[in-house]
């Protein structure tokens, strides 16, 4: 019988005395992790104050204290706060408060983190301590027993972005997390002796849903990386004999940039599976390790998936399921088929493109406390991700970018993803975000950030070569950065290069209206009547996608999660 509980694929995994877990050299069975997680368990049950949510805040790097104290957490009905390291002060406090954790886990590294915060009611046990090894003691001889632990029972608490106020707490149960493992374990073929090398940060559901879950549930061994290392990467991989990971982000673009060897692709592993590492990227991936990456859609809340399948064509994400469609965010009218001509480019965009929504059964569970955020999801007996994407006569679905990545210029509204796939091609670029900034009149224009070498009169000549770039989809402003700024997840921060806007330390060029050429933006510019905002007008507040027309190829689509 399969298991319907994470408790249960903890349980099962006693007396198995296989290699589990592999961390810096050293390494624990499936019994040890199963004996850890059950010692955890029964302390938690414990220290838990009569009344309280069983919420357990864990503050770690991707040590084995993290799945330990997730199994825990499985095995006495408790759930675990992920809490983002990367946070500081009042907002770092508010995440721990907001969950209601009555016990926060961490690690002396973290430590630091939490000097000056007021935590009320809050026991902190700091891992690798005399005082914790002092009270897991007692419950060394501890059994897992997951005969209590229902389907129901809330296990994570994760945190979702942030970039439009303060970061909501998905709730994930034990059922769920259980069947999206054994969904994964199938989709991949997990078998007991795969090795998944966790090397996102487990604070974020990637690692924990699309990583440690199917491990677990097909019996696999897991390998842990403190934190992400692009110079670590293949190291790791080799030394754990790892088959499976999963990446979000610019991750696979770090690894790219390591310095190439002879013997890249002797390595162990088998399929990478996640999102945004774009169809040029991972086919350099595939030509120089060897290894197949598989990209693909899904909203962090769990309400939306798109998985790839054979046959589907360059660009897309896949076929959608019943019940996902294209709809109009104003009206909820369904969008009409995106038409595509014979080389690709996508000639109704402005009809075709929409927010997805799932109308059919989904998983989504909710946001802790944050009945505003839920509601917005959940709207008309359907789930809204608030993602742009448009769906072909044969059902294939192309993301086309974020709801909060619109643009509106000129009155024609734009999707940013489109201008991103179109000047990734630029020779140089190693990634690109495109994102608006006021109009001095109305509306928005167009500001594209770029890591990598830039040569103005060279990107110029490129535009106009570009045979799908629409007259209003060329950049104004050009960001050049040696580095692109990313989320503790490797994603872009797109939220900060919006706020910063043309006013920022990075190289700025610009192109004045009626000008064939990028120059320079100076102090005086940034100030000047065609910069400077005189009757700004919210982008966000602008009608939706559906006016104008639009275009885009598809082969330059890629898939994201959100």
């Amino acid at each position: 019988m399969e298991s319907t509980t994470v408790a249960e694929l903890v349980q099962a995994r006693w007396g198995d005395h296989r290699a589990g877990l592999w961390f810096e050299g050293r390494t624990l069975t499936h019994h040890q992790v199963a004996a850890g997680a059950a010692a955890r368990a029964a302390l938690l049950a414990d220290l838990l104050p009569a009344g309280s949510e069983p919420h357990v805040g864990v503050l770690l790097d991707n040590t084995p204290e993290y799945p330990l104290w997730l199994g825990a957490a499985a095995l006495a009905r408790a759930a675990v706060a992920g809490i983002n390291p990367t946070r500081r002060g009042p907002e770092l406090a508010r995440d721990i408060l907001h969950t209601e954790c009555r016990i926060l886990v961490t690690e002396p590294a973290h430590l630091p983190l939490l000097t000056g915060l007021d935590l009320p009611g809050v026991r902190l046990l700091l891992t690798g301590s005399e005082e914790y090894d002092s009270l897991l003691a007692p419950y060394a001889d501890a059994r897992p027993d997951a005969s209590r632990a229902d389907p129901h029972d809330r296990l994570l608490l994760y945190f979702t972005s942030g970039s439009t106020g303060a970061p909501k707490a998905a709730i994930c149960t034990q059922g769920r997390l259980a069947a999206a493992g054994r969904a994964l374990a199938g989709q991949f073929d997990v078998r007991p002796g795969d090795v998944h090398y966790v090397c996102m940060p487990m604070f974020h559901g990637n690692a924990v849903i699309a990583d440690w879950a199917p491990a677990l549930a097909a019996g696999a061994g897991v390998a842990l990386r403190r934190r992400f290392s692009a110079s670590g990467f293949l190291a790791d991989v080799r030394a754990c004999r790892a088959t499976y990971f999963t990446y979000v982000g610019r991750a696979i673009q770090y690894v790219l940039a390591t310095e190439e060897r002879p013997d890249d692709r002797d390595n162990p592993l088998r399929v990478g599976f996640g999102t945004e590492a774009g169809a040029a990227d991972a086919a350099a991936f595939e030509r120089r390790f060897g290894v197949r990456l598989v990209e693909g859609y899904g909203s962090s809340e769990g309400g939306a998936a798109v998985q790839w399948s054979p046959g589907t064509p360059a660009g897309a994400v896949g076929r959608a399921a019943p019940g996902l469609v294209v709809l109009d965010p104003e009206t909820g009218e369904e969008r009409p088929p995106a038409v595509f001509d014979a080389g690709g480019r996508l000639l109704n965009g402005d009809e075709a493109i929409g927010e997805l929504v799932n109308r059919g059964p989904n998983p989504f569970e909710g946001y802790w406390r944050n009945p505003e955020a839920e509601a917005e999801r959940r709207r008309d007996g359907a789930y809204w991700t608030g993602d742009l994407f448009c769906r072909d006569a044969d059902g294939y679905l192309y993301f086309a970018g974020r709801a909060d990545d619109r643009l509106r210029v000129d009155g024609e509204n734009l999707a940013a993803a489109m201008i991103e796939n179109i000047l990734a091609r630029y020779e140089g670029v190693d990634s690109v975000a495109v994102y608006p900034v006021p109009d001095p009149v109305t509306g928005d224009q167009v500001m594209a950030a770029i890591a990598g070498t830039f040569e103005p009169a060279a990107f110029a000549r490129f535009l106009a070569a570009q045979p799908d770039l629409g007259t209003k989809m060329a950049p104004r402003f050009v960001r050049v950065l040696e580095r692109m700024p990313v989320t503790a997840t490797n994603k872009i921060h797109r939220a900060l290069l919006r706020r910063e806007g043309v006013h920022c330390t990075d190289p700025v060029w610009w192109r004045p209206p009626g000008e064939p050429a990028y120059r320079r933006l100076t102090s005086e510019d940034a100030e000047g009547p065609l910069v400077s905002p005189r009757n700004a007008f919210s982008w966000a507040k602008a009608p939706r996608v559906g006016e104008g027309p639009s275009s885009v190829r598809r082969q330059g689509l890629e898939p994201r999660t959100r």
